[in-house]
């Protein structure tokens, strides 16, 4: 049921944002409850439009194939590969999810939400490309990167990547690590995708147009949510046993509304970003590739650059970027004052601890927003040395808001990952921050499953139900090669990638 009447309502769960992660909870919640009632509620008139959106997230299909970030090198020189097997892993185990979702019809047509598309790491410079032979090194020991290539070869590369390798000075170092097996996710047609079979199911709703502007805890312990209409005006009351806030850079505000001991120093920064988008067809068709690099000194991690085949709307696209940009923002289509709003007496002392220390992101930021048109064609010639300016226009992206926690060391430090933040009873939960996001939904769910839903998900029914969704679940793909081969040889088939 699509429904936007203004009623009070007492559903058993209450979905903030309509964005991947509210969307994947309540599939999740309907494959292992079905009988619970869920609704959904999202202040824009469409679902998926802020963080989720094709044009405002990386759409990487984020593996770590190809972030160097994280694969970062140690004062020893070795280089951890611990943070990428584990992103590799979760990102493994949402193509599960979609392929039993598949199997079950709920979705019909892969190829309109992921497409096999290699992901490539590109460095230049001595020193980087014996940054790059270590890290191939250090993750071809895995089953996840098992099909990994490494190459200074010149004429190889140029088979890989021939935009980035046509007019480079024929003197310089370079190398390249390949992933063939990576891939483009739409995760705007994706969530779509998955809204429109959740609207057939009993016991769900989805509210448009819809604001929260107040919620705390009831004497029953339900949790009273206090609703607007900006289009109508209309208030509305729901009364839900659990909540959570899956909206994007929207989500700390209303967490801080919720007043729960557990979001007390938690502060947010906002970062924008901006795409270079290629508009001449000739240019795009001989890109087929993702090509990720190293990122700038102090740059925030959604910052890294990337010369980037996507596929949106069925149309083929080809981005640089993203350059970092600054707003006060917490939402693309936000409020200037979403910033200054968000500062409380317990977050203000870790808001000022995370900018004395992180000075270089600060002169990042100042850098990036003064940046000419003639320094973001540099940028983009460094990745693509014949690019023309007339080839490129500005596309914006969309916000981000990294999370700032206190810290009992440092004051307050400045988190570039992900962070579901819940309330003891589990009644109430919120994702907080940006990278990888999107890629690993289907794991960070299952966290906060696992928190908020204890009994339950230790149940004989809800164990049984997850290992029929993920046969991998339970397993370590990582450390098991004929497991992760079979599994990606299954989830390859049903997805349409092999």
């Amino acid at each position: 049921m699509n429904s936007n009447a203004n009623t009070d309502s007492s559903p058993d769960v209450l979905l903030i944002g309509a964005g991947i992660m509210s969307v994947t909870l309540a599939v999740l919640l309907k494959e292992l409850q079905s009988e619970t009632t869920i609704e959904l509620v999202e202040r824009l008139e469409i679902p998926a439009s802020e963080s989720t959106e094709a044009w405002n997230n990386a759409g990487t299909g984020h593996a770590a194939f190809c972030e160097l970030n994280y694969t970062p090198e140690k004062a020893d020189g070795s280089i951890d590969v611990s943070k990428a097997i584990k992103i590799s892993e979760s990102f493994e185990m949402s193509r599960q999810f979609w392929s039993f979702l598949v199997d079950q019809g709920v979705l019909k047509n892969p190829p309109s939400f992921i497409r096999k598309t290699p992901h490539l790491s590109f460095v230049w410079g001595e020193k980087n490309v014996e940054y790059l032979r270590k890290r191939y090194e250090a993750l071809k020991t895995s089953p996840l990167f098992s099909a990994m290539e490494f190459s200074t070869d010149k004429a190889v590369l140029k088979e890989w990547m021939p935009l980035v390798m046509e007019g480079r000075d024929e003197s310089q170092p370079v190398a390249a690590n390949r992933m063939e097996i990576g891939t483009d996710v739409n995760f705007g047609a994706l969530t779509r995708s998955l809204l429109e079979n959740l609207q057939s199911k009993s016991g769900f709703s989805v509210h448009y147009s819809e604001e929260v502007t107040s919620l705390h805890r009831e004497a029953d312990q339900r949790w009273r949510v206090d609703i607007k209409n900006h289009k109508t005006g209309q208030k509305r009351t729901v009364r839900a046993k659990f909540v959570f806030i899956g909206a994007g850079g929207g989500s700390l505000p209303l967490l801080l509304k919720s007043g729960i001991p557990e979001s007390k120093g938690f502060a947010g920064f906002p970062v924008g970003g901006i795409w270079l988008k290629c508009t001449n067809p000739e240019v795009i068709a001989k890109h087929s590739t993702k090509v990720y690099g190293k990122a700038s000194v102090g740059a925030p991690p959604m910052s890294v650059p990337h010369l980037d085949t996507r596929v949106i709307d069925g149309k083929k696209e080809l981005l640089f970027g993203p350059y970092a940009g600054f707003s006060t923002k917490f939402l693309k289509k936000g409020s200037l004052l979403d910033l200054p709003l968000s500062i409380r007496p317990s977050n203000i002392f870790p808001m000022l601890a995370v900018g004395k220390d992180n000075i270089p992101l600060t002169m990042y930021l100042v850098n990036q927003v003064r940046q000419s048109p003639d320094d973001r064609l540099a940028a983009l010639r460094e990745y693509y040395p014949e690019a023309k300016k007339e080839d490129w226009k500005l596309e914006i992206a969309g916000q981000r808001v990294q999370v700032i926690k206190k810290d009992p060391k440092k004051g307050g430090v400045l988190e570039f990952g992900t962070e579901v933040v819940s309330a003891a009873d589990g009644s109430l939960a919120a994702l907080l921050g940006a990278s990888p996001g999107a890629s690993t939904t289907l794991s960070i769910m299952l966290t906060l499953l696992e928190k908020c839903y204890k009994d339950q998900f230790k149940s004989a029914e809800w164990q049984a139900k997850l290992r029929e969704m993920l046969p991998s679940y339970g397993q370590s793909l990582a450390n098991d090669a004929a497991l992760c081969e079979r599994i990606r040889k299954e989830t390859g088939e049903k997805l349409q990638l092999n």
